[in-house]
């Protein structure tokens, strides 16, 4: 045999070897995915438990623990403004046995707010899917002479500095949505940050502050009750639970848009086998009337987006709060 064709016989060897190997990679990929999972499932959530992050984790987590016949367990890593979660669901190994359920807060803002953080949520994880849209209300106390944002406006407007918002903390959903309705239509109302939301809601219904920001679900009660005045969804479409309170965008500020949400990642790494095989249970829990309708009690929309609809929309919110958080010199406390 002439020295070429040995060469040619070696190159057609190591070729076989190669595709043997890819062969064999591709399908210890899709075993992985098709014998998932071997052992119990983790949700993390950066929260403490009974909030709305939780709860809805907590809901999601008993159906596909009736589907993979495996538990499926919420675990709450709270603290730092859900930082250390983030971080401890970005190490964990990209297996499927470890998800986080993180929030618009966890995954496209904080990263903008604490530049030391350790985890990238555009680079450190996988997205699987967004899981439901959390309906935001803005609501004022029934002294305030408003009943809607273009009245809002023109208060704020003879009025500068002089009115004032509560929210749950600096950096948060309620403070970036006064600080979003404050560039858009250019007033200033005053923040006045507490320490969580419950507080900001007895100086509400006190009539300590005039406005404030929240979930739906926390103001609820209420709105029905009239201890305070709804003045304007923050999302772009109205709340079927409030279908006669306008959103912002429709009643004084075009374009407004602030929509908390919840959605389902992996650790970076995860293979495309896996990440399709999650998805599609997640899509099939989240299909079920008894999921759907706890999920649309707690004043949210389920959304079950696929994961390069969820990965664009995180990359566009965090661009967005980017911007915002740089023009509005927020600071994390």
């Amino acid at each position: 045999m002439s020295a070429r064709m040995s060469r040619r016989s070696r190159l057609r060897q190591l070729a076989g070897r190669a595709l043997l190997g890819l062969s064999a990679c591709v399908l210890g990929h899709a075993a992985v995915a098709q014998s998932f999972p071997v052992k119990p499932v983790r949700i993390i959530v950066a929260f403490p438990a009974g909030g709305g992050t939780d709860i809805v984790a907590r809901v999601l987590a008993q159906k596909l623990t009736e589907f993979w016949g495996q538990q499926v367990l919420v675990e709450n890593r709270a603290g730092a403004s859900g930082t250390i979660g983030t971080e401890l669901a970005a190490r964990a190994i990209a297996d499927g046995h470890t998800m986080f359920m993180g929030t618009m807060g966890n995954l496209t803002v904080n990263k903008h707010l604490f530049p030391k953080m350790a985890a990238d949520p555009m680079k450190d994880f996988a997205p699987l899917s967004q899981v439901v849209a959390v309906h935001f209300v803005m609501v004022a106390h029934p002294s305030v002479p408003a009943k809607n944002a273009k009245d809002v406006i023109l208060l704020a407007k003879g009025r500068p500095g002089q009115l004032t918002y509560g929210s749950s903390g600096a950096g948060g959903a309620p403070h970036l949505a006064g600080e979003l309705l404050n560039k858009m239509a250019a007033v200033d109302i005053a923040h006045i940050p507490y320490k969580g939301s419950a507080i900001v809601m007895q100086d509400m219904l006190g009539g300590q502050i005039m406005f404030s920001f929240d979930s739906l679900l926390q103001y609820l009660p209420q709105i029905k009750t009239g201890k305070v005045k709804a003045i304007g969804m923050l999302g772009r479409a109205r709340s079927p639970t409030l279908p006669d309170v306008p959103t912002l965008d429709e009643s004084g500020v075009p374009g407004y848009d602030l929509t908390n949400w919840f959605g389902l990642v992996l650790p970076a790494g995860a293979s495309s086998e896996l990440i399709r095989r999650l998805h599609a249970d997640v899509q099939k829990a989240l299909a079920v009337p008894e999921v759907r309708d706890k999920l649309t009690a707690m004043g949210s929309t389920v959304v079950g987006s696929s994961p390069e609809q969820f990965g664009t929309y995180m990359r566009t919110e965090s661009d967005k709060w980017a911007k915002l958080i740089a023009e509005a010199k927020i600071q994390a406390q």
